[in-house]
C-alpha cells in the first residue's frame, strides 16, 4: 500500500472513529444500552484500527504522524479509556436491568471521546505538520468546553446549586458543587483556548537557514537582483536574437471552429517560439497593452541572472498596460524551454501567456541525416486541449527513416500522460537535460508534470505512428509515412493499460557531482499539505508549506557555493510538481529508493500524495528565487516561498504578488 493510500485509510478510520464514538454517546442519551453496546465495540475497534495505521504511517516518517502522536491519539485515548471504564459497565448493567437507566456521567464520557475523536480529525485538516502550541491548546480547550457545555445539557438540576443525573447523588458538598466545578473547569479551557489563540499570532522567523550559518554580519557590499542581469554580447561565434512580445487580450479561432477569448503574445495560441543556437544573445522586448493584471516573463527552467527571472515584486515590477521591459540574456544552456508569466500567472498561463523556447547546440548535424524536429506545447483553454497550436487530430506526412524528435512542453498546472503508439522511443532529455545512455522503451505511458517537458526520439518506421495524449485516441498527432504500409491507424490501439515508465530507473547510471546526504551544507524540509493559513494577509484554507501560506513562509537562506539538500514531503492528497527558479535540481531518492537509472536532472518534479522526494543542488546562481508548486492555482493559494542568497537585496516591495496588479510596472529598457 502507497503512503497515499495509508493517509486515505486513516482518514477513513479516523471519521468512523468519530461517527461511532459519538453514535455510542448519543443512543446512550435515547436510553438504547443495546445499541450504544455495539457503537461502543465498534469506536474500540476503529481505535485500535487508527493505532495501527497510524503505527504504519510513522514508518513513512515523522512529517506524517506528529500531531497524531502528540495530540490526536493521547486526546483519545483518555477520552476513550475513560468512556469505556465508565460507560462501559453501565450500558452492561442497562442492558440486564432496563429500569436502572443509564447514569449521565456515562453519556458525557462518551460524547466527549467522540469530541476528542473529532478533535484529531479537523486537527489534522486544518493545522497538519507541523503541531503548534496554539493548536494543541485550542484543540483541548475545545474539547474540554464542549465536554462541560454537554455536562450542563445532560445533567438535570437537582438540590438547588447541584446538577445531578437522575438516580445519582450531589457530590463535592455545599461548598463545591457540581455547577460551580463546571464554571471553573469552562473558566480553566476557556483560559487555555485564548492562550492558544494569542499564540496563533506569533510572528514567523523571516529566515530559516537549514542548518548552516544564518545572515552574516559582514557579507560585503550588497548586491541588489536589478544588478544580477544577463550579459550584453553574445558568445564568440554567436548572434543576437531579437524578440517584441506584446501581451494582448484578443478572440481565437480554434481549427475546430471553436472560439476562445484568450490572453496572448502577440495575438497567437502559444507565443512566437523563440529559438536560439548555443551562445546566441537573446533580447526579448516584453510590452502590454490591455493585460490589466500586468505581465512579466518568466523563463521556465532556463538559469537566468536573477534580474531576468521575471518574478514580479522581486526582480522586477510588474508591466502594466503601456508599459515595456527587455530581457536579456546569453543562451547557454541547450534544450526544451518555456516561457510564461509570472504576475498572476494561475489566471494568465491559464489564459495563454505562455510560449517555448528551445535552444539547439551550436555543433551542425550530418546534413545525410533526415531530421524532423516539432515542439509541441500543450495547454488546455477552458477544457479543450490544444496541442501546438491545435484542438482535435493533427496529421502529418514524413519520409520513413527519417529521425524524428518530438519536444513535448506541459504548460498545465496538471500532469499529462503521452503514449507514442506504432514505433520504440527514447526519452533523449527530460526538463532540457540530456539523459545518459537512454535505452528504447515502447508500450510505455509517459507522465509528464505541469511546467515539465520530455524530448522523445525515435526514427519513423515505414508504418504509420500516434501520438496519443491523455488516451484520447480523436486529439494527438498522426505521423504517416510517405511510402510503404500506411494503412490502419494505431491510434486506435488501447494505450490505457500501458505501464508507466519510471525515469528513476531509466537510462544508465553515471557519475555526478555530488551527492548532497550528510555532506549537504543546508538542508531544508517542505512539507506539502493544506490547512488554514494567512495569505497575502488574508485567512484562508491554504495549500500550504510547514503549515504556513504565501507569504508568510520564511525564506530559506543560502550562500553561494554551498551545496544544498531539499526534502519535499506531501501529506495532502493532491500532488504537487515542485519548481525551483534559477537552478535544476539532482533527484538523490524517491520514498527512500535512491534512483538507479540516469542521473535526473529536473526544475518540475511531481511530489504525488504521500511522497518523499530528496533533491540537492550547487548553489552557483545569486539572488532571490520563487520556490513554488508549479499547479500554479495552488501558488497563488500560498504554496510558494523564495530561496534567498546571502547579501542578495531587492528594491522592490519583497513580496511575489499572487493576487492581480502588484506595483506598477514603470517604462524599463531593462538595462
Amino acid at each position: 500500500m502507497t503512503t497515499g493510500q495509508l493517509i486515505v485509510a486513516d482518514h477513513v478510520v479516523a471519521l468512523l472513529g468519530v461517527a461511532t464514538w459519538s453514535a455510542a454517546g448519543a443512543t446512550a442519551a435515547a436510553r438504547r444500552p443495546r445499541v450504544a453496546l455495539g457503537f461502543l465495540a465498534v469506536a474500540v475497534l476503529a481505535t485500535l484500527a487508527r493505532l495501527i495505521t497510524v503505527a504504519v504511517l510513522a514508518g513513512r516518517g515523522w512529517w506524517f504522524v506528529q500531531e497524531k502522536l502528540l495530540l490526536g491519539l493521547p486526546l483519545l485515548a483518555a477520552a476513550g479509556s475513560a468512556a469505556v471504564l465508565v460507560a462501559g459497565p453501565r450500558l452492561l448493567a442497562a442492558r440486564r436491568t432496563p429500569d436502572a437507566g443509564i447514569p449521565a456521567g456515562a453519556v458525557i464520557l462518551l460524547l466527549t471521546a467522540g469530541y476528542a475523536a473529532l478533535a484529531g480529525l479537523v486537527v489534522t485538516f486544518l493545522a497538519g505538520y507541523p503541531l503548534s502550541w496554539s493548536t494543541a491548546l485550542i484543540a483541548s480547550s475545545l474539547v474540554g468546553v464542549a465536554a462541560l457545555l454537554t455536562a450542563r445539557l445532560v445533567a438535570a438540576p437537582a438540590h438547588g446549586a447541584a446538577d445531578v443525573a437522575p438516580g445519582e447523588p450531589s457530590r463535592g458538598g455545599p461548598g463545591f458543587s457540581r455547577r460551580r466545578f463546571i464554571s471553573l473547569a469552562g473558566a480553566a479551557a476557556a483560559g487555555t483556548g485564548t492562550t492558544g489563540v494569542g499564540l496563533l499570532f506569533t510572528p514567523a522567523a523571516a529566515v530559516v537557514a537549514g542548518g548552516g550559518p544564518g545572515r552574516s554580519a559582514h557579507p560585503g557590499p550588497a548586491r541588489s537582483v536589478t544588478d544580477l542581469r544577463g550579459a550584453g554580447t553574445p558568445a564568440p561565434g554567436g548572434t543576437t536574437r531579437r524578440y517584441v512580445l506584446t501581451a494582448r487580450t484578443a478572440a481565437l479561432r480554434l481549427p475546430s471552429g471553436r472560439e476562445i477569448h484568450a490572453w496572448t503574445f502577440n495575438g497567437r495560441i502559444a507565443g512566437p517560439a523563440i529559438t536560439a543556437t548555443e551562445g546566441d544573445l537573446i533580447e526579448v522586448t516584453l510590452g502590454n497593452s490591455d493585460i490589466d493584471d500586468g505581465v512579466t516573463l518568466h523563463w521556465h527552467g532556463y538559469d537566468v541572472p536573477c534580474g531576468e527571472d521575471g518574478a514580479p515584486g522581486v526582480t522586477q515590477r510588474v508591466v502594466s498596460p503601456g508599459e515595456e521591459f527587455v530581457y536579456r540574456f546569453r543562451a547557454d544552456q541547450v534544450g526544451t524551454y518555456w516561457y510564461h508569466t509570472h504576475q498572476a500567472s494561475h489566471r494568465g498561463v491559464r489564459r495563454g501567456l505562455y510560449g517555448t523556447l528551445v535552444v539547439t547546440p551550436r555543433r551542425v548535424a550530418d546534413p545525410a541525416t533526415r531530421q524532423l524536429d516539432l515542439t509541441l506545447p500543450v495547454h488546455t483553454f477552458d477544457g479543450t486541449l490544444v496541442l501546438a497550436d491545435r484542438d482535435g487530430r493533427t496529421d502529418r506526412t514524413v519520409p520513413a527513416g527519417t529521425t524524428v524528435r518530438l519536444r513535448l512542453i506541459n504548460t498545465d498546472s496538471v500532469a499529462h500522460r503521452f503514449a507514442l503508439a506504432g514505433t520504440p522511443l527514447r526519452v533523449a532529455a527530460v526538463d532540457g537535460r540530456d539523459l545518459h545512455q537512454p535505452g528504447q522503451v515502447s508500450d510505455v505511458g509517459l507522465r509528464l508534470p505541469g511546467g515539465g517537458r520530455y524530448d522523445l526520439v525515435f526514427v519513423m518506421p515505414d508504418t504509420p505512428v500516434a501520438l496519443v495524449v491523455d488516451n484520447d485516441h480523436h486529439g494527438g498527432l498522426r505521423l504517416r509515412p510517405d511510402t510503404g504500409t500506411a494503412d490502419g491507424d494505431v491510434a486506435g490501439d488501447d494505450t490505457s493499460g500501458w505501464p508507466e515508465l519510471d525515469l528513476l530507473r531509466y537510462g544508465t547510471p553515471a557519475a555526478v557531482p555530488f551527492h548532497a546526504g550528510s555532506d549537504a551544507d543546508r538542508h531544508f524540509t517542505m512539507v506539502l499539505d493544506r490547512g488554514a493559513a494567512m495569505v497575502d494577509g488574508r485567512p484562508a484554507y491554504a495549500q500550504t508549506v510547514n503549515g504556513r501560506g504565501h507569504p508568510s513562509i520564511p525564506d530559506q537562506l543560502v550562500a553561494e557555493g554551498e551545496l544544498v539538500r531539499f526534502t519535499v514531503v506531501n501529506r495532502s492528497l493532491e500532488t504537487h510538481p515542485w519548481h525551483l527558479h534559477g537552478h535544476p535540481v539532482l533527484v538523490l531518492a524517491r520514498n527512500g529508493t535512491p534512483g538507479s537509472g540516469s542521473p535526473l536532472w529536473l526544475d518540475t518534479f511531481d511530489v504525488r500524495p504521500g511522497e518523499v522526494w530528496e533533491v540537492g543542488f550547487r548553489a552557483t546562481n545569486p539572488g532571490i528565487w520563487m520556490n513554488h508548486c508549479h499547479n500554479l492555482p495552488h501558488a497563488h493559494q500560498g504554496m510558494m516561498l523564495r530561496l534567498r542568497y546571502d547579501g542578495v537585496t531587492s528594491p522592490f516591495h519583497g513580496s511575489h504578488t499572487a493576487h492581480g496588479v502588484g506595483t506598477a510596472g514603470r517604462r524599463s529598457h531593462g538595462h
